[in-house]
């Protein structure tokens, strides 16, 4: 990385300590010494304030760091997709185990209790969907090339655009059945 010393350099041709600078760019000084010392990478919106300040395009401000920027932000999709989609997924299985025990022990206001939880793992699963539209990432394979950061070539993008269609499908019969059989259980264990 580069942009370490272009904001140093940059930051003493205006004249600026790095405190001064901190504060023109709403960051600690710490956080100053670590991006011109490389020890982190400042965000787009870091960026774009600096390019203002210095009175220079972005692309003169980060010069050949456009490759280690455009990385950066992919890993940063990456781990907020991650994120999220871990959460849906413990709300999935928690949300299979507990609605016949909600019902069971709190009759109504266990199926209350279950519908706020329903609607808490929808919000979840619209932000999780929105990542994969955002990312056009929707099959399996698509999501684990993502998580990976890798990119499938032209040819396997057309063959998991082909299958989307019915693995949306597949995919809601198999929950479907999925929660039939924690419901059963749960009745057997619990009834």
């Amino acid at each position: 990385m580069e942009i370490g010393k272009r904001i140093r350099e940059l930051r003493n041709a205006k004249g600026w300590n790095q405190e001064l600078f901190a504060e023109k760019t709403y960051v600690s000084r710490q956080t100053v010494s670590s991006w011109e010392n490389d020890k982190s990478y400042p965000d787009i919106k870091s960026l774009l304030l600096m390019s203002e300040l210095f009175e220079v395009s972005l692309d003169d401000l980060i010069k050949g760091d456009v490759v280690e920027m455009k990385k950066e932000i992919s890993n940063e999709s990456i781990r907020e997709f991650q994120k999220w989609s871990n959460i849906l997924a413990v709300m999935y299985v928690i949300g299979l185990i507990i609605p016949y025990p909600l019902a069971h022990f709190f009759g109504w206001w266990g199926i209350l209790i279950f519908v706020l939880y329903w609607f808490a793992a929808l919000v979840v699963s619209f932000h999780v969907e929105a990542l994969k539209k955002k990312n056009d990432i929707q099959t399996y394979k698509e999501i684990v090339a993502f998580t990976e950061g890798k990119e499938l070539d032209k040819d396997e993008k057309i063959a998991e655009k082909a299958k989307r269609p019915y693995q949306k499908v597949l995919l809601g019969i198999g929950s479907g059945a999925l929660a039939l059989a924690v419901c059963i259980l749960m009745h057997l264990l619990l009834g």
